[in-house]
């Protein structure tokens, strides 16, 4: 299980109305900013790359959502079928250190 990050305003990285401004640079940041994104996908459903491409367009405002999409996989938040172009949340979420 993902460990619980505690302690970290985004008041500056989340806007009120949940949009991502902008991609942190410290490690924890960008894991509680992936904490965030990962709650807008639901488990056990399987996205095709472009459904997922539209879910974090609508929930980020710096135009990357490409990059958003492999720190969701590179962090394992998501896991994918490169073959098929499938993504699905991660049952037991584990961030690397």
């Amino acid at each position: 299980m993902k460990e619980e990050i505690t302690n970290i305003n985004l008041s500056s990285i989340i806007s009120p109305d949940g949009i991502v401004l902008r991609w942190p640079r410290k490690k924890e940041e960008k894991l509680a900013v992936l904490d965030y994104l990962i709650t807008k996908f639901e488990a056990g459903v399987e996205y095709k790359e472009i459904q997922v491409n539209m879910i974090l367009k609508k929930w980020h405002s710096f135009g990357d959502h490409a990059l958003l999409r492999r720190e969701l996989y590179d962090n394992f938040y998501m896991d994918r079928n490169p073959e098929k172009g499938i993504y699905w949340v991660q049952k037991n979420n584990s961030p690397k250190k």
